[in-house]
């Protein structure tokens, strides 16, 4: 019978190609819907940094991670407290990036990878090269979902002359 070929290269039936295509649209769906929260984040994100700093730490989750240049900072209140010493800056996004990260390795929980390049100017200092790679998890209420920073990992990227 013909629903019972089976596609030697993939390995799958014909009915289990069709389990294949609704799974691919359905993370298509995921995937748009995760594009659609990382540019809305990124946009919000590098604003509160260039305009409202003092508001940032609270787009983290009360236990997230950041790792500036190598250096670890945990928590809201270090955050707030490293954001602070930081000069004022000025943020160019210039690549962004994004996937929704598997249910089975978040434990459930929804989550997205954002990946931004692009250039910074902190005042007194030349403009630099940057990648900053988050990750969001949807916080989620009955009426509302609210993306929060689990971990965040910038570096400055100084190409060799």
């Amino acid at each position: 019978r013909s629903s019972d070929l089976v596609d030697r290269r993939q390995g799958t039936t014909a009915g289990g190609l069709k389990a294949s295509v609704a799974l691919a649209k359905d993370f298509k769906i995921h995937v748009d819907l995760a594009c659609k929260a990382a540019e809305e984040f990124v946009n919000i994100y590098y604003e509160t940094m260039d305009k409202r700093r003092r508001m940032l730490s609270k787009l983290y989750l009360d236990k997230a991670t950041l790792v500036w240049n190598g250096n670890a900072v945990f928590g809201q209140e270090s955050l707030m407290e490293f954001f602070d010493m930081l000069p004022s800056s000025e943020f160019q996004v210039s690549v962004l990036d994004c996937q929704p990260v598997h249910e089975q390795a978040t434990q459930g929980q929804t989550t997205v990878l954002v990946v931004t390049c692009g250039t910074v100017n902190f005042e007194g200092n030349r403009q630099r090269y940057f990648n900053q790679n988050f990750l969001l998890t949807a916080q989620t209420t009955p009426t509302n979902t609210v993306w929060k920073i689990a971990s965040d990992c910038f570096r400055f990227q100084d190409w060799a002359n």
